[in-house]
């Protein structure tokens, strides 16, 4: 979903392609998950299927990682972060006005009685517009949400070009033991949510751990943590792949996916029991930079990895457009779920019907735009 030359890889293709319609069926479910106690069986579904798809963003990650890395020799950083970060620039101004745009309309002037427990329709005011529309200079917003990525996406930028002086000299077991040292980080959102339940009170009321606290945000673990570390594993994936047959990959795989899996998903719902409303430590089991989200990531990429698609044009094409639906998708989910939002319809039904609808109608955007030389720069 980078936006950059599109390379016809064909398990590439595929693997975008795919990370990008798990995106919108994550997005899907996020209705269904807020009825939380107020109806059981829709935040039971939404939960269910909406942790299955919790790898998407790491695959993208990883996808930047493999055509990105390793930065071709006589790359200058100034060239690097004009090309790069600077083709984020227009896509994230236009689709950060775009965006709180539409909900506005759609919810003043279509629907301003959606049953939607995500949306607030009073909110949508002429003054609450003009606020999202000059806010995302520090941050996103609710209608922007998945634009969190971009902002993501640009230090990733940022980072790579040091990353790439040390990957190309590195040994694999240098490699590995970075990415070691970053698999602890992946755990470390769990200790801190086990610490207070084994007498850890803070420092001054902050939660954080090994450094953290009001003062310095930059705990030990904090420089190798996060995304960063699927760009370094999809290096060392493309570099040193698995010897692993297709029995070992799938004996290995499965279990790992689906203990993931089962973690993501159970652990939502017990961490939902017992701490009801709490939307921090919610999030905390659905990270994209948790074990458990690795766990379900590691296999995919593999198995993806060890496809052998031919590129083909239709896919190709697919492909080149996922960046641009996920940038405008998400004003469609709440349209889509009014649509869907059907009395004994089931959940499942629903967010499935959602899904495609709201995948076919932003790839006829993506492409109309990305075929005008006036337009193709927000969707590409």
């Amino acid at each position: 979903m980078n936006p950059q030359r599109h390379e016809t890889i064909g398990w590439v293709d595929l693997l975008r392609t795919t990370a990008c319609l798990a995106v919108v069926f994550a997005h899907c479910c996020d209705g269904f998950v807020a009825q939380f106690d107020a109806d059981r069986e829709s935040f039971l579904t939404g939960v269910f299927c909406g942790s299955l798809v919790r790898p998407c963003v790491p695959l993208f990650v990883m996808i930047t990682g493999v055509l990105l890395l390793p930065i071709g020799t006589g790359t200058t950083l100034g060239a690097f972060y004009r090309k790069r970060i600077g083709r984020l620039v227009a896509p994230l101004v236009f689709w950060s006005l775009a965006l709180p745009a539409i909900a506005f309309c759609y919810f003043n002037f279509v629907n301003p009685a959606t049953q939607n427990p995500l949306i607030d329709p009073a909110s949508y005011t002429g003054p609450s517009l003009v606020q999202r529309l000059y806010t995302f200079v520090f941050n996103f917003n609710f209608d922007s949400t998945p634009l969190w990525y971009l902002y993501m996406l640009a230090g990733l930028y940022l980072a790579m070009p040091i990353l790439n002086s040390w990957l190309v000299q590195a040994s694999r077991r240098e490699m590995e033991t970075l990415l070691g040292v970053w698999g602890l980080s992946l755990v470390l959102p769990y200790v801190k949510m086990a610490a207070p339940m084994l007498g850890y009170e803070g420092n001054f009321g902050n939660m954080e751990l090994l450094g953290g606290c009001d003062w310095n945000a930059y705990g030990s673990l904090y420089y190798l943590s996060g995304f960063v570390g699927y760009l370094v594993l999809a290096h060392y994936l493309m570099k040193y792949p698995p010897a692993w047959s297709r029995r070992k990959a799938l004996g290995i795989g499965v279990p790992m996916f689906v203990a993931g899996y089962l973690i993501t998903a159970l652990g939502y719902v017990a961490t939902q029991n017992r701490f009801p409303g709490n939307y921090a430590y919610l999030e905390i089991v659905w990270y994209f930079s948790g074990i458990n989200v690795f766990m379900m990531t590691f296999p995919i990429f593999l198995w993806f990895r060890r496809m052998r698609v031919t590129p083909r044009p239709w896919l190709s094409r697919l492909a080149a457009a996922t960046f641009g639906i996920y940038l405008c998708h998400y004003p469609f989910v709440f349209m889509a779920y009014d649509l869907f939002d059907r009395e004994g319809w089931p959940y499942l039904l629903r967010i499935v019907g959602m899904t495609a609808t709201v995948f076919a109608v932003c790839y006829l955007i993506a492409r109309g735009a990305g075929s005008n030389r006036w337009t193709r720069r927000f969707v590409r």
